[in-house]
């Protein structure tokens, strides 16, 4: 452990029973006065003692920056104290230039020489080879998660924990916000028949955690061999910041996650990928502007009907360049959020699917059932086919998210 306790060692559910406090930050709600410092932050301020004598390799996407926006992978080749030796990149690449469904895979860094490693799609024994192959002693992650189970990110993270542990390699993970806060876990609970890569272990579907409290709960509850797990806490953040309380740079995580404002309404509106209507692709408001060739005016006036806390629906009318309905005009809403504190994502898009659903007749799933893989079960497409109202195919979660924000409790690292 660094001699600063910047460290807090993961494992098993015993040894991260308790919560472990922020550092105490500035009297504003926005934060002023304050600047959250990320895990690489206090990493890099501590000379890097915690990875001294080690050969490391780092797990990074443009989304790793310094406050100044400099590159880790960048900071850390050039700076002595470090042994950096490998680069491993996830879902769109390390340097970002691989659009949804792709990756950049094996090349030279040509910035710093540095051999990167593809992770994309890779798992179990043979990502386990690749940190092998790549001479590492220890495998660093530091990515920008967005706050929802979908979001590819956590699940490289728990990818490269098993791996680890089959590699016999330490994982060290370096905090980030989640940029939609920390206050609650939202929304249904993935079902492990249901398990993909948008999900595959059994968390709420708008967690409410950093990807170090992810790692932790991963390897205290999922992990059949825990790895040897280190996180780096940031300092100054709290569990009701937002992004724009943090004095940090919002670099995008992928390429339809342009704004913090994205990230806030991505956990409820990514639903519609599993749909025949746009889900915003293709446009300057991705996740935001929703619909489709026929939709009109009736959405929007059912969805505000609903009286759903902390966000209005306009109607809209948009023509995605690429994606669904490419270069064609389509009806439907934009999603306005004025009340962030009050407004519950999830319960957002299920309020948008079931009056879609019923506003325009030719509504309809992905053939693939692909919106069971992102809500984690067949439950709420079976209920809103029904006919169920947005409470009743809410209130079919409640039990199993209670018991997930029991067990969420007890690997929370800041208050």
């Amino acid at each position: 452990m660094s001699r600063r306790g910047l460290l807090v060692a993961g494992g098993t559910a015993g040894a991260a029973a308790g919560l472990v406090g922020a550092a105490p930050g500035g009297a504003s709600a926005r934060g002023a006065g304050r600047r959250v410092r990320t895990g690489f932050d206090r990493l890099a301020a501590d000379g890097y003692a915690a990875l001294a004598g080690q050969r490391v390799g780092v797990v990074t996407n443009p989304t790793g920056v310094t406050a100044g926006v400099r590159h880790v992978v960048d900071v850390m080749h050039a700076d002595d104290r470090v042994d950096l030796v490998a680069v491993f990149g996830p879902e769109h690449g390390f340097r970002g230039t691989a659009q949804a469904g792709g990756s950049e895979g094996r090349y030279d860094d040509p910035a710093t020489g540095l051999p990167v490693y593809d992770t994309y799609l890779k798992s179990g024994r043979a990502l386990a080879d690749v940190f092998t192959a790549s001479g590492v002693d220890t495998v660093v992650f530091d990515i920008q998660d967005v706050g929802a189970r979908f979001y590819t990110y956590i699940w490289t993270l728990y990818d490269c924990m098993v791996s680890a542990a089959l590699a016999g390699k330490r994982l060290m993970v370096l905090d980030r916000p989640n940029p939609v806060s920390g206050r609650a876990a939202l929304g249904p609970v993935l079902d492990r028949a249901f398990a993909t890569f948008v999900g595959r272990e059994p968390i709420a579907q708008a967690h409410g955690m950093t990807v170090a409290e992810l790692a932790r709960l991963f390897n205290g509850e999922f992990l059949a061999e825990p790895v040897q797990l280190a996180t780096v806490r940031m300092s100054g953040w709290r569990r009701t910041d937002f992004f724009d309380a943090t004095g940090l740079p919002w670099v995008p995580p992928s390429p339809n996650m342009p704004t913090p404002d994205t990230a806030l309404v991505y956990a409820g509106t990514c639903l519609f990928e599993g749909t025949n209507l746009s889900e915003g692709r293709g446009t300057t408001r991705p996740f935001e502007l929703l619909g489709a060739e026929g939709v009109d005016r009736r959405w929007a006036e059912a969805a505000n009907a609903l009286g759903l806390p902390g966000v209005h629906f306009r109607e809209a009318y948009f023509a995605p360049v690429f994606s669904k309905f490419a270069g064609r005009t389509v009806g439907g809403v934009q999603v306005h959020v004025d009340d962030r504190e009050a407004f519950d994502p999830v319960r957002a898009g299920i309020g948008l699917l079931v009056t879609a659903k019923r506003s325009w007749s030719g509504f309809a799933w992905r053939a693939d059932n692909w919106i069971d893989k992102l809500t984690g079960s067949a439950r709420v497409r079976t209920l809103i086919d029904a006919g169920a109202d947005t409470d009743e195919v809410v209130g079919a979660w409640e039990a199993d998210l209670a018991a997930f924000r029991s067990v969420r409790r007890r690997y929370l690292m800041y208050r």
